[in-house]
C-alpha cells in the first residue's frame, strides 16, 4: 500500500547526520520525512567532539546561540607521550578565532538543538526500510510493515552499517580502519585535563577532553583490539585494554578504574570506514558516515555529517529540477572528503610507527599536520 508519508525528500536515519539534513530541508520549506528503524533517537558513542568546521556548520543551521550554551569550548590541544611528556600543542583558540571555537558537547544535547522548532511528525520511528525502488520520476522507500513510501529523492543517513548503502550500491563495504580494529568511547568524571589531551603508547591510544559538569569524554583504542563479535563489559574493557595501559599517568589510570567499574559508561564498537567511488545513484544519495565514514582521528565524522546536510538542503533549495541533484551534491562534496580521508591515512599510519620513532618526528610533524588538515577546512 501507499503510505501518507510520501515527501518531496525521504531521509533514512535519524541519527545526527538525518536530524541535521531533516532541519535544514525544514528551513528550506521542502517538504520531507526521516525513517528511523530505532523506537528511540540513538546516544551511542555519549558526547561529540566538534571541531571548528563543525561550529561553522551548525551556525549556518541558526544553532550559534545553543550551541555555544552547551558543553565545554576546547581551546588547546596536547599531545603527549605514554609517560606524560608533552610532544607538542595546539592553540586552537588562535587557530579557528571565537566565532568558531572547538567544543565538546554531550550527543543528546546536540541532537536536541537540531530538533528546536521542528515538527513532531518529521520524524517516524520504528520505520526500517526493507528495499528501495526507483523509477524515472520518483522513488519508493518499502518498510517492514508493507508501508511504500514516495519521494522525489532518498537520502541515506544512516551510518555505518547504512542499509541504504547495501539497497542501493550492492557490493560496497566498510573495511577496519588502518588506525585500530575498535575502541572505546565513554564519559567519566574529569581527572584534572584542561583542554583535548591524547597520550599515545606504542600500541594504544588514550584521548580525554572535558565537557562540562565535572567530567570528560573520552576514546581509547588498542592496536589489533577486539573483534567485532565481542561485547563491551567490565571484563571485557579490563581483558583489552587495563594491562596495555599499564605505566600510562595517573590521569589515565584513574579513568580506566572508573570505566571498570562502571561499564555502563562505556560504548565499545568496531572502527571502520567507508571509502566508495559514488555516494549517487540516480535518485538516491548518500550522506555523513553512510558515504564517508573515517577514522577519528581529526574529529570530522559528525563535522562533515554537518557540512553534508548544508551543502544537500542548499542545493534542493536551490533547484527545481531534482533529476541530477545526487550527482550534482557529490561532486561538490568529493574533494573535502577526499582531503580529510588522505589526512587521516596519515595520521593513523603515523600513529602506528614505533613509540620512539613517533615521538621523535611528532613535535614537527604533527603541528604541520594540524595545519594541513584544519587549513582547507576553515573555509
Amino acid at each position: 500500500m501507499v503510505s501518507d508519508l510520501s515527501r518531496d525528500v525521504i531521509v533514512v536515519g535519524a541519527g545526527l547526520a538525518g536530524v541535521a539534513l531533516a532541519r535544514r530541508l525544514f528551513q528550506a520549506h521542502i517538504p520531507c520525512v526521516a525513517l528511523e528503524r530505532r523506537d528511540v533517537f540513538s546516544n551511542d558513542g555519549f558526547a561529540v567532539n566538534l571541531p571548528g568546521n563543525a561550529i561553522a556548520a551548525l551556525n549556518q543551521m541558526g544553532l550559534r546561540e545553543p550551541v555555544s550554551q552547551m558543553g565545554r569550548p576546547t581551546r588547546r590541544r596536547e599531545y603527549r607521550d605514554h609517560r606524560d611528556r608533552l610532544v607538542f600543542e595546539i592553540d586552537e583558540d588562535a587557530f579557528w578565532g571565537a566565532e568558531h571555537r572547538p567544543r565538546c558537547v554531550k550527543r543528546s544535547d546536540l541532537l536536541a538543538a537540531l530538533q528546536q522548532g521542528l515538527p513532531a511528525d518529521l520524524f517516524q520511528m520504528s520505520r526500517s526500510v526493507t528495499d528501495i525502488r526507483q523509477t524515472e520520476a520518483a522513488v519508493v522507500a518499502m518498510l517492514e510493515s508493507g508501508e511504500a513510501v514516495t519521494g522525489r529523492l532518498l537520502v541515506g543517513a544512516d551510518g555505518v552499517h547504512s542499509r541504504t548503502r547495501a539497497h542501493a550500491f550492492p557490493g560496497a563495504q566498510t573495511r577496519s580502519a588502518v588506525l585500530s580494529r575498535a575502541s572505546w568511547r565513554f564519559i567519566a568524571p574529569d581527572p584534572g585535563v584542561d583542554g583535548w589531551t591524547v597520550w599515545a603508547g606504542p600500541r594504544s591510544l588514550f584521548l580525554l577532553i572535558p565537557v562540562g559538569d565535572g567530567e570528560v569524554y573520552g576514546w581509547a583504542s588498542v592496536s589489533g583490539g577486539a573483534s567485532a563479535d565481542q561485547k563491551t563489559d567490565a571484563t571485557l574493557l579490563g581483558a583489552e585494554i587495563s594491562a596495555v595501559f599499564e605505566g600510562f599517568p595517573k590521569r589515565v589510570r584513574d579513568t580506566l578504574d572508573y570505566l571498570t567499574s562502571n561499564p555502563g559508561s562505556v560504548h565499545w564498537s568496531p572502527l571502520e570506514e567507508v571509502r566508495l567511488d559514488a555516494w549517487a545513484n540516480d535518485r538516491v544519495v548518500l550522506i555523513g558516515d553512510a558515504a564517508h565514514a573515517t577514522a577519528p582521528v581529526w574529529a570530522q565524522g559528525v563535522a562533515l555529517a554537518l557540512e553534508d546536510a548544508n551543502a544537500l538542503g542548499d542545493l534542493l533549495g536551490a533547484n527545481t529540477d531534482w533529476r541530477f541533484a545526487a550527482r550534482r551534491f557529490e561532486s561538490l562534496r568529493r574533494d573535502r572528503v577526499r582531503h580529510v580521508q588522505s589526512m587521516t591515512d596519515k595520521m593513523s599510519n603515523a600513529a602506528r610507527l614505533p613509540a620512539f620513532v613517533r615521538n621523535l618526528l611528532m613535535p614537527v610533524v604533527g603541528p604541520r599536520r594540524y595545519h594541513e588538515t584544519y587549513g582547507p577546512l576553515r573555509g
